[in-house]
């Protein structure tokens, strides 16, 4: 009778820990996905706008940004628009003799065809390579100018990054609105259906991986 007992308890014992692994990892599977599918969504941010000293024009994905910021300006939220100047692709171009007159350049032609006056558009120094040389050259802007607040306008899905970076690096300058363009391409319920989306996010996490960590990786040279 012991014997019959203890080999009814021992398939149960075994069927309990079968249970309760298989459900752990439901669970764990269940959770990535659900992060997965999610992280597009959690890469946007979108602060309500107020007034502010200036709207700036982030680096990158031209014409979007300065048409974005051009609708910003015409809607009052500030009298001045801030570009900031890369030094890519221009000195790589510098170094085949094929002119380029820099995004800064193009920018401000597309903000003064959409109506911002020229003398409203200031371009600032020095020369940056990454996003997180534009958060140190704007919050120094604000200090140097005694000036309080900016609306950074970027693409949707760099938007976390931004006030990442900006957290980390110049806060202590002043108050940053960051702003997605509002007709952005960006499908952040759907992100992995396209590549461009799919590298954008892997971009944006290894980038804000990096933020987190104290920026030990650097831009190549």
């Amino acid at each position: 009778m012991p014997t019959l007992l203890l080999q009814s308890i021992v398939p149960s014992q075994r069927g309990y820990r079968v249970r309760f692994w298989a459900l752990l990892l439901s669970s764990l599977v269940s959770v990535t996905l659900l992060v997965f599918l999610n992280l597009g969504r959690w890469l946007v941010i979108d602060d309500p706008l107020h007034k502010a000293d200036a709207i700036v024009v982030l680096s990158g994905n031209m014409p979007s940004r300065a048409l974005e910021a051009a609708r910003v300006y015409k809607q009052g939220y500030a009298d001045q628009v801030w570009l900031t100047h890369s030094t890519e692709p221009g000195a790589t171009l510098a170094e085949l003799s094929i002119p380029f007159e820099g995004e800064d350049f193009y920018n401000r032609q597309i903000l003064m065809h959409q109506g911002v006056p020229e003398r409203a558009i200031y371009v600032l120094d020095p020369p940056i390579v990454n996003t997180a040389d534009e958060m140190k050259t704007i919050g120094d802007a604000l200090r140097t100018r005694n000036l309080h607040c900016v609306i950074l306008v970027t693409s949707k899905v760099h938007t976390r990054r931004v006030r990442t970076l900006w957290n980390h690096i110049s806060t202590k300058n002043g108050t940053a609105l960051v702003h997605g363009v509002s007709y952005d391409g960006f499908d952040p319920a759907h992100w992995w259906r396209t590549t461009r989306d799919a590298l954008d996010v892997v971009r944006e996490i290894l980038g804000l991986a990096n933020a987190w960590a104290g920026s030990p990786l650097h831009p190549a040279s």
